[in-house]
């Protein structure tokens, strides 16, 4: 089967009021549901001990049958430590048996004690040649799979003091290298991750602005001529894949985080959760806090007409895995009906003449709450 590249040049359509308000009303976000492997049986923390037995991959698997029935058709693994070509049998055998893919492969670069001082931004070649072939393999593995995407979180790229860092280099040796696997296995796309800090103190990219920046400077380095086709047709070969818990990190809004990276057509795969303002990464179930970015995030998922994967990336140490499969599944459920019964009319015009109608926003909010 040849490998396609997920079109996402529909993001960045603009609507007049008139075709935006027929779109609101028509068009309705098919809910595609992933999990990541990588949560099925939380590690211990800084702090404690794992509350879970461990379980290897192909247990794992054996666990991601059962989520089928909350609706989960994806699921995420990453590359080598959890898909690789001795292991991938399994997950096309649980896509046969249960329908649920593989739909992202993301890079292990971060994990390694060789990662220690970063991955692809590494200062020794030889550490940022380790982290080069994880990316081009792994990249090779997306194109076989079928996956929909490569993602690179840069957790252990970055720095921890700002004076001495030179920040030319760094970027300069991490965007090369990604470059340089893009150009070796053409026609796929990498998804960034951006995330402010942890593990290391100061990641990388630290906002989705700066995500959507390194996305730009990488396109710009490609040289494959499959690549830079693909590149003049419009098409984002470095998309991002936002985390919520992460742009809240950051004391970003969702909606407008999500919205930035849709307006260039780059959004490639979300992950959700739910994160108190600031704070560490905590992986929440979804809704648990912050109810309304969740909606008014899915609100602007809907203007986009996004119609990509809902990773749901959480940390579920204290409750049997299909209990917070079954939470998340439900909530955004939940979420999705409430939005498709917002009197779409009534809140363009709004936006478009404050002015006439000054409170009347607040008391559809109002109405949300009282559902």
């Amino acid at each position: 089967m040849k490998y396609r590249l997920r079109d996402l040049r529909y993001q960045s359509k603009f609507r007049s009021p008139q075709m935006l308000i027929r779109h609101l009303n028509t068009f309705s976000i098919a809910l595609k549901f992933s999990v990541g492997i990588w949560y099925f049986t939380p590690t211990g923390g800084r702090f404690h001990e794992r509350y879970i037995p461990e379980a290897d991959v192909a247990r794992r698997i054996e666990m991601a049958a059962g989520l089928a029935e909350y609706g989960v058709t994806g699921i995420e693994a990453h590359y080598p430590a959890e898909v690789n070509s001795e292991n991938i049998h399994l997950y096309k055998r649980l896509e046969k048996e249960t329908g649920i893919r593989l739909v992202t492969i993301p890079f292990s670069h971060f994990f390694e004690k060789d990662f220690e001082f970063g991955c692809l931004s590494n200062p020794a070649s030889g550490v940022r040649m380790k982290a080069l072939k994880i990316a081009v393999e792994g990249l090779k593995l997306v194109k076989t799979a079928g996956a929909n995407c490569a993602i690179s979180w840069p957790g252990i790229d970055g720095y921890l003091y700002s004076l001495g860092t030179i920040f030319p280099y760094m970027w300069d040796w991490f965007e090369g290298s990604m470059a340089e696997a893009m150009d070796e296995v053409p026609g796929v796309r990498v998804a960034l991750e951006p995330k402010p800090y942890e593990p290391v103190s100061n990641n990388i990219y630290r906002t989705t602005a700066e995500g959507i920046l390194a996305a730009q400077r990488i396109e710009k380095r490609l040289k494959n001529p499959e690549n830079r086709k693909l590149l003049k047709a419009g098409h984002a070969l470095v998309g991002l894949n936002p985390e919520v818990g992460h742009v809240r990190m950051g004391y970003e809004d969702c909606a407008a985080a999500f919205s930035l990276v849709g307006l260039e057509g780059r959004l490639a795969h979300t992950h959700w959760n739910s994160q108190p303002l600031g704070n560490y990464d905590q992986d929440l179930n979804v809704g648990v806090v912050e109810w309304s970015q969740a909606e008014a995030l899915l609100f602007a998922l809907k203007v986009m007409g996004y119609k990509e994967y809902f990773g749901i990336d959480i940390n579920p140490e204290r409750m049997p895995l299909e209990k917070a499969v079954e939470i998340n599944t439900t909530v955004l459920r939940i979420m999705n009906e409430r939005i498709n019964s917002l009197p779409n009319e009534r809140i363009v015009e709004c936006y478009l003449h404050p002015d006439k109608h000054r409170g009347e926003m607040e008391l559809i909010l109002a109405g949300m709450m009282r559902r």
